[in-house]
């Protein structure tokens, strides 16, 4: 069955997709900070930073206020609960699996063993 979920998925998850733009996160994470200030740190151009920025600020994880001449970023308001939980219900889904292989795994050692110990009498 077909599950669709948010359409801010592909936002938030096109965002992350790039390690400037996680970079800048983190960055937000610490302290707020101009674009300018972020294009420095990042050393890219002040129109490449704008970019990446409004990639971010379209995905909600971003937000930027202009005053004067000084357009300064903060994390948005919205966070990444639901792309979290998506994730970690796959997660979960994959230890699953991977226990069951495990078992399989364990059960095929424990024939092996059985079989080779048939054969040396």
């Amino acid at each position: 069955m077909v599950q669709y979920y948010p359409a801010h998925f592909d936002a938030s998850f096109g965002a992350l997709s790039d390690a400037t733009r996680r970079g800048v996160l983190e960055q937000l994470g610490r302290a707020d900070a101009s674009i300018t200030a972020l294009a420095e740190r990042f050393q890219m151009t002040l129109t490449g930073m704008k970019k990446h920025v409004g990639v971010l600020e379209q995905a909600g994880l971003v937000s930027t206020e202009k005053v004067g001449r000084v357009r300064t970023c903060r994390l948005g308001l919205r966070g990444l609960e639901e792309e979290a939980a998506w994730i970690e219900g796959y997660r979960q889904l994959w230890a699953a699996r991977f226990d069951q292989l495990d078992l399989v795994v364990e059960e095929l050692k424990q024939r092996e063993k059985a079989n080779g110990r048939k054969k040396r009498k």
